[in-house]
């Protein structure tokens, strides 16, 4: 299971803005804002975006300046594979060590979509068994016994919620390392990065139109 909600893609305008700087070639910028204050490229901006885009990454400097918000509620165990993408990342995450006990845990806190019955059935009994112990802990003057028993056994489907900052340099390491990923969660994630603004040109680069002049 993963959610990816209230994304905001900022800077774009800075950042085209800085990849006409080499050739002091900001005349030639046709972009503008339109009546719903989005940034919409220009064709001349837009070729000159694509061609720095597959050039490589010493050309497309500018795409480490467009900036994505995003908060994200996913399982442990796909956030320890998001934590391999440590350059230009920042992440608040909702805090396990100090939140677990605050609220009834309940399977609903954790992914289990893929689980068969018979493993469902485990999985529920042994939630339960964590939230015995969470009453236990609250009613007992929080021993730390319990706290560890607590943190100790949650398991890795537990869901966790993160606001993240990256850029679209990262998303496009990201999306081409992960798309064919076992996890669902990954292909979820490549589809969300797949809609945010100008993906195909200037993240995935793919599908070349003909070229405007830039």
């Amino acid at each position: 299971m993963i959610k990816l909600e209230r994304t905001s893609v900022m800077n774009l305008e800075n950042a085209m803005r800085g990849a006409r700087n080499p050739m002091n070639s900001w005349a030639r910028s046709d972009s503008y804002y339109d009546e719903h204050g989005n940034y919409i490229l220009g064709p001349n901006d837009l070729s000159l975006a694509r061609r720095l885009r597959l050039a490589g990454s010493d050309h497309r400097k500018f795409i480490r300046q467009i900036m994505v918000s995003v908060d994200i509620t996913a399982p442990i165990y796909w956030w320890k594979e998001f934590d391999t993408y440590k350059v230009a990342t920042v992440a608040n995450s909702t805090s396990t060590m100090h939140k677990i006990h605050s609220k009834p845990i309940e399977l609903e806190d954790f992914s289990h979509d893929h689980l068969t019955p018979d493993a469902l059935e485990i999985m529920s009994a042994y939630i339960n068994e964590i939230e015995k112990i969470r009453l236990r802990y609250m009613e007992n003057g929080k021993n730390k016994e319990d706290w560890y028993n607590l943190i100790e056994m949650l398991p890795e489907s537990y869901n966790q919620m993160r606001t993240v900052t990256l850029n679209y340099e990262t998303l496009v390491n990201q999306y081409f390392s992960r798309r064919n990923h076992k996890l669902t969660e990954w292909h979820e994630y490549c589809r969300w990065i797949e809609s945010l603004p100008y993906a195909s040109e200037i993240i995935i680069a793919e599908d070349t139109p003909a070229e405007a002049d830039s």
